[in-house]
């Protein structure tokens, strides 16, 4: 009998090519990790999201992810709102300057300006594994870890997915990355993550302009 878990397929197909995303990863878990955060770029990738649209941040732990969240999206929205003259610290370079005046530049090239990103990001997933050991340790990094990273949307307005695994055995978390020992090796919740993150992108863009 097939499962009755795993999400219903999205009643549309969203197209992720305008799409900023970001993806932070703990370190905890490594080979785990590994596999979700490669499942989730090939989702992203295979929904249309750029290459040059996928930024990815790692931190120690799950417990940072939330922090580490807050900052990339405020940081998403500083780039955006960058413009050259920010990025070159307001100096005067260019003619008519006084090549003598203090703070001049006209007698040195001018620094390369790389283009900055245009748009802040559409959604963050958080990716971070815990598995139960013998200390209460795991349950109050699950708990305090999905309601801070809850907080961070809703204070945002930024989706961020729960990429998250809460797992009680190794095992249980190698399946949930689709690298299971046995004979099933599992299903890679990452391309979930990657799929929620899309569509919830979408879903904000539409309803930030009163589209429904």
């Amino acid at each position: 009998m097939s499962s009755l878990k795993g999400p219903a397929p999205a009643p549309t197909n969203f197209d992720g090519s305008q799409l900023r995303v970001a993806i932070v990863h703990s370190r905890w878990n490594k080979t785990v990790i590994d596999a979700l955060v490669t499942g989730t770029i090939a989702k992203l990738r295979e929904q249309g999201v750029k290459e040059s649209n996928i930024v990815i941040q790692s931190v120690p732990g799950s417990f940072e992810l939330p922090l580490a969240c807050q900052k990339i999206i405020a940081g998403g929205n500083a780039q955006a709102g960058a413009t050259a003259t920010d990025l070159l610290g307001g100096l005067s370079i260019g003619f008519g300057a006084n090549p003598l005046s203090p703070g001049s530049r006209s007698s040195t090239p001018a620094p390369a300006v790389t283009n900055m990103p245009s748009q802040p990001f559409d959604a963050v997933i958080a990716i971070g594994v815990l598995i139960k050991g013998s200390t209460m340790h795991f349950e109050y990094i699950c708990e305090s870890v999905s309601h801070a990273l809850m907080r961070v949307q809703l204070d945002t307005g930024v989706p961020v997915i729960f990429g998250v695994l809460t797992a009680l055995t190794d095992d249980q978390a190698l399946e949930r990355a689709g690298i299971g020992r046995g004979e099933n090796k599992g299903h890679n919740h990452g391309e979930d993550w990657a799929s929620a993150a899309v569509e919830m992108a979408s879903h904000s863009r539409r309803w930030r302009d009163g589209k429904f």
